[in-house]
């Protein structure tokens, strides 16, 4: 696949595919004119990279983890476990913080709508 195509079927920029390539986390052969051409997992590992990084994980670690993905191995070295670990827990906490959020603006929505409605605690 060109580059365009897996920008499209991704969703992502022709830009951001260009960075991965620099990052090391995503590989592209290259057309005797010079044109990138990606295998049929080009997209799938782009939209892997994609739910790392939204996750909050660096590239240096996002690409600790993709050969891991990529191999399948059951195996990884412990000190990319225990950062894994920590990104875990961050993600977690970071997913608390978002539902007591969502409950806040629940409450507000209610309160907005319904002006009788019991949301005390916001007021």
């Amino acid at each position: 696949m060109r580059i365009g195509e897996v920008a499209e079927k991704a969703g992502v920029s022709v830009r951001a595919l260009r960075y991965y390539e620099e990052q090391d986390l995503l590989q592209a052969c290259r057309s005797p004119g010079g044109h990138r051409h990606y295998c049929d997992t080009a997209v799938g590992r782009v939209r892997l990279i994609q739910q790392l990084y939204a996750a909050g994980l660096p590239s240096r670690v996002v690409r600790q983890v993709l050969p891991c993905v990529d191999s399948g191995e059951k195996e990884a070295p412990p000190a990319l476990l225990d950062q894994l670990a920590a990104e875990r827990v961050r993600i977690d906490q970071r997913i608390t913080d978002l539902l007591a959020v969502r409950d806040r603006l629940d409450d507000v929505i209610a309160l907005t709508r319904d002006p009788d409605s019991d949301c005390s605690h916001l007021r």
